[in-house]
């Protein structure tokens, strides 16, 4: 049991360490376009005297700033903390439907499954 937990969490931290991962690498390609994007609508902005050219910049900055603190931040640990606040403070939020499965239950969904792949 104790090699299963520590491979599961060995899993569990290689596959956050690919979402920071990826989340800093489209952070670079996003990064790029913004700074274009941002270059572009003020040159717009500023040659037809309308700033409401730059209007597109406003979503464009949070989805940025979104991705910066998820890949540089500190947004995963603001995750964790509220997390273990919920797990602390308001446990009945993570209840299951009809409480949790039995193997009675799994057992009869079984079986009637099987006697529908049967019947067929």
């Amino acid at each position: 049991l104790e090699r299963q937990l520590l491979m599961q969490n060995q899993m569990r931290e290689r596959q956050t360490a690919m979402q920071i991962a990826w989340t800093r690498e489209f952070l670079k390609y996003f990064g790029a376009f913004f700074g274009l994007a941002a270059v572009g609508l003020t040159a717009g902005a500023l040659k037809k005297k309308k700033p409401g050219v730059l209007l597109p910049i406003v979503p464009l900055s949070f989805i940025f700033a979104y991705q910066y603190d998820m890949g540089y931040g500190t947004l995963l640990q603001r995750i964790k903390g509220e997390a273990e606040n919920i797990l602390d403070t308001q446990s009945t939020l993570l209840e299951l439907p009809k409480g949790p499965l039995t193997y009675e239950e799994l057992e009869k969904i079984r079986r009637s499954q099987s006697k529908f792949f049967i019947e067929k």
